[in-house]
């Protein structure tokens, strides 16, 4: 698949929770751009009932190349679902650390227990 055109890459993200078979219906989370110690809000959201973001994380001319870090807020969600778990949680927030270094799609998923997870680089 070629290259997009500059400015017409997106950044996408779906969370799946694997205990239960079923997608992380209303989990929040946050985007960050870093360069070097700073780190740049770039944006939030909530997953829908099918566990994705109503909208891409980043997309058209607020796609820049560079690294990003996605806060999943995993251990609200798991209290939300009513999963007891030992104080303090093996997993609280998930932080995914990764780089964009070309004009496409980027879909970074999350498929999450209460004990662990994984990620990859979708499509």
């Amino acid at each position: 698949m070629p290259p997009m055109p500059s400015g017409s890459g997106r950044l996408t993200t779906h969370v799946l929770d694997t205990a239960r078979g079923t997608p992380a219906r209303g989990l929040e989370l946050v985007l960050h751009r870093l360069e070097g110690e700073r780190r740049e809000l770039v944006g939030e959201g909530r997953t829908n009932e099918d566990g994705r973001c109503e909208a891409p994380l980043m997309q058209g001319e607020g796609f820049r190349h560079g690294t990003y870090e996605i806060t999943f807020f995993c251990g609200p969600y798991f209290d939300a679902q009513g999963v007891e778990l030992d104080q303090p949680k093996f997993l609280d927030d998930v932080v995914i650390r990764f780089g964009i270094s070309e004009d496409r799609h980027y879909h970074v998923p999350l498929l999450l227990s209460p004990f662990g997870y994984s990620t990859y680089r979708g499509s």
